[in-house]
């Protein structure tokens, strides 16, 4: 078994998939639109298979997203190298995102960073 794919809801469709395009590496579908319900979405999908779906629809609430919350708390990105993590996080921290943790290396061995993305969700960038 394997995970389809995973799917948020954001307020600003393009801005999100340009967001996960730019940053990393995504190819996004051309998007679809439910005329009736004024869903639309795009599929971004990533060099090993995975996808995001990303969704709006006009009753779509940006509720607050505290760090420490439950449910999902982040969707995490292997970049290869602990220097690509460290230009990713800068690339980032340069355009305007906040850097909440790292780069650093966890007490579980992982090098990573934890960076605030698209519409407060947050992104975890690691080797």
């Amino acid at each position: 078994m394997k995970i389809e794919h995973i799917a948020m809801y954001v307020t600003d469709l393009e801005k999100a998939r340009d967001f996960f395009v730019k940053y990393l590496g995504g190819v996004s579908n051309d998007g679809y639109h439910n005329v009736n319900t004024d869903f639309r979405s795009f599929f971004v999908s990533f060099e090993d298979g995975a996808r995001l779906e990303i969704m709006t629809k006009p009753e779509v609430v940006d509720a607050q997203k505290p760090l420490n919350r439950t449910g999902y708390a982040h969707i995490a990105f292997s970049v290869g190298s602990k220097e690509k993590v460290d230009e990713l996080t800068e690339r980032l921290r340069a355009d305007g995102y906040e850097v909440v943790s790292g780069p650093r290396t966890t007490g579980d061995g992982y090098y990573e960073s934890c960076v605030v993305g698209i519409e407060g969700n947050q992104v975890e960038i690691t080797v």
